[in-house]
């Protein structure tokens, strides 16, 4: 019988080194064909991300929505109801940020990009003044005129390659908008019968599965949608109070820019503790082109304000569903960047967060103890999640013959 198992394992591991090496070998190929499917796969994966986000909101509007309601047509309405409350909410909030917030940060990019001149030309004759006579002459000897004749040329023999770009720019564009109408569709397919979803993939893993991993699976999944509905929620509420305080306390210090500076800072604090350090060194930029004495004023501001807000705003607001230390964000926020660009920064505290308290309740449950922080909002371990499974299952059997006897 050993010797039996031995030789299975054995085999296993040679089809796994084959399968290895015909990996390698195609890797080229392979890559392709993934590269096809995620393309072809794209709008459903953004149906479901622009379903979860939703869903946060759908489900607070129905809580609202007649909840004790006896009525059928009000009963039977509440889920689209609650779906259209929702889009016209989430449409209310980007037209809100388009006509407040980007036209603030157009305006910063272009209040930066006028002063840059203004500010090397100062920063020269104050150069020349306390005898740095060489860097004084090469910034104030820049002929800006010719800088911008010569930018002109480039562009006139790169216009070919403009109107390809542009083109190519137009195509992109129109698909993307193509794949976010059709990922919205499947996203409200799905919010609209996702009792109905849950039921069946419920049913098919209870079909082929073991309890023990049917346990384990609803498990991880409450513990990530508890990590990242909290998080997308805290993230945003926070992200307007920073701005709105940034906003507020520099018009009473009288800082110059203060609506775009704010509105700056408020978008880029949705990411995770370098957001708001990176908005705060393009409006410090922007004020020291217009006053260095401010400019300093406004630094010390800001880490008053990001004192304030780490440690009595962030807490409260975000709490401590996150519950992942510090040196952890700031690495998930370095690799999910390196990986996937800002959307890799947003989307790798809450993905470093779930595996963080996977692994410590993990950790605790083999000690035989509960995890060490006593907000802890995950209530059920693997093991007592697998008990309350086969009473859910037999519930769920109740209900049905229930029905098919009426």
């Amino acid at each position: 019988m050993k010797k039996k198992k031995t030789d299975v394992a054995v085999i296993i591991y040679i089809c796994l080194a084959a399968l290895l090496i015909l990996g390698i070998k195609y890797s080229d190929q392979i890559a392709g064909v993934a590269l096809n499917l995620w393309n072809v796969a794209f709008p459903l994966i953004l149906g479901v991300a622009v379903a979860y986000v939703i869903n946060i909101i759908m489900v607070r509007v129905e809580r609202i929505y007649f909840p004790k309601t006896k009525n059928r047509f009000v009963a039977a309405s509440r889920r689209g109801v609650s779906i259209v409350v929702s889009l016209l909410l989430v449409a209310g909030i980007f037209s809100l940020v388009a006509r407040l917030v980007l036209p603030e940060l157009g305006k910063a990019f272009a209040v930066i990009g006028r002063n840059v001149p203004i500010f090397l030309e100062e920063a020269a004759a104050w150069l020349e003044k306390n005898n740095a006579g060489n860097t004084a002459d090469m910034l104030k000897n820049v002929d800006w005129n010719s800088v911008m004749d010569k930018v002109a040329d480039v562009a006139k023999s790169g216009f070919t390659s403009f109107v390809n770009s542009t083109l190519t720019a137009v195509g992109a564009v129109v698909g993307s908008v193509v794949n976010f109408f059709i990922g919205l569709i499947f996203g409200i397919y799905i919010l609209s019968g996702k009792e109905k979803l849950h039921s069946q993939v419920s049913r098919i893993m209870h079909a082929y599965m073991k309890e023990s991993t049917v346990a384990r699976i609803r498990y991880i999944y409450r513990t990530a949608n508890e990590t990242f509905s909290s998080f997308i929620i805290g993230q945003c509420t926070e992200a307007v109070i920073l701005g709105t305080l940034c906003t507020i306390g520099m018009l009473l210090f009288r800082f110059p820019y203060a609506p775009m500076i704010g509105a700056f800072i408020g978008a880029t604090a949705l990411i995770p503790i370098v957001g708001a350090y990176l908005g705060a060194a393009v409006g410090a930029f922007m004020i020291l082109t217009v006053d260095p004495l401010k400019a300093l004023l406004f630094i010390i501001f800001i880490v008053v304000l990001q004192q304030l807000e780490g440690n009595l705003i962030y807490p409260r607001v975000v709490g401590s569903s996150i519950g992942l230390p510090g040196i952890w964000v700031l690495a998930a926020v370095t690799v999910g960047g390196g990986l996937g660009g800002i959307g890799g920064m947003l989307l790798g505290v809450p993905v470093a967060a779930t595996a963080y308290k996977l692994i410590r309740n993990d950790v605790a449950g083999r000690n035989g103890r509960r995890p060490d922080n006593p907000q802890e909002n995950i209530r059920e371990t693997p093991q007592e999640a697998q008990k309350k499974v086969p009473r859910e299952a037999a519930a769920s059997v109740g209900r049905r013959e229930k029905q098919k006897g009426r």
